[in-house]
């Protein structure tokens, strides 16, 4: 009989010492409610108004956007951009010449800049298709560079400006010319890329000083 309750006295403190060593079942946790992003506030974002930067692309929000001009009265407008590509002498009279491999270098840039400036609006995100008016490029070779200064004049009569279809133009003629000599020279750079003046419109008369 004693050592049966022996036996009942080792299995009791067993059961004990199990029922200490079991870990605690922790209570479940309520999730955390988080606002979504979009009842963010602009404000809460840290963004800036465009009143306040100038930039008129920002949306209150700070997220880019294309500006309305729906209710804008159509006006002429005109803008002239100009760049250069600059290159040795000898490159600057090979094309002068008209003995470059791949053909006229001047007629070549200057139906790209014009092909260009038509579709400005599917190369830079937030511009407006416009019905352009008339696109003119002059390419004059200077020996002072020596190179070619590059020169685009657009018009249109719109609701906005044109300053980014003249500035492409260029970009895109002077790119042109540079395809059709990097056979002979690869060293060739494009340079000062710039808007000159621009008319019309509800911020006037726009000309660059000299830099």
């Amino acid at each position: 009989m004693a050592r049966r309750s022996t036996k009942t006295g080792s299995a009791a403190k067993a059961e004990t010492s199990r029922r200490k060593s079991a870990p605690e079942t922790a209570a479940p946790k309520r999730p955390v409610q988080r606002k979504a992003s979009s009842e963010k506030s602009a404000k809460e974002k840290g963004a800036v108004a465009p009143a306040e930067t100038g930039l008129s692309h920002l949306a209150p929000s700070g997220e880019a956007w294309m500006v309305d001009v729906s209710q804008k009265q159509p006006t002429e407008r005109t803008a002239i951009a100009e760049g250069r590509v600059v290159m040795s002498r000898t490159t600057l009279e090979l094309i002068a010449s008209g003995r470059t491999a791949k053909g006229d270098v001047f007629a070549t840039a200057r139906i790209g800049a014009i092909m260009a400036a038509k579709r400005t609006s599917e190369l830079i995100p937030l511009c407006h298709p416009l019905s352009l008016s008339r696109v003119t490029v002059d390419i004059t070779p200077d020996t002072r560079l020596p190179g070619c200064l590059v020169r685009a004049t657009v018009k249109v009569t719109g609701p906005t400006g044109v300053e980014m279809e003249a500035l492409t133009a260029v970009a895109v003629g002077c790119l042109t010319i540079y395809d059709m000599i990097k056979a002979v020279e690869r060293r060739a750079r494009i340079e000062g890329i710039h808007l000159v003046e621009k008319m019309g419109g509800k911020s006037g008369h726009y000309r660059a000083k000299p830099l």
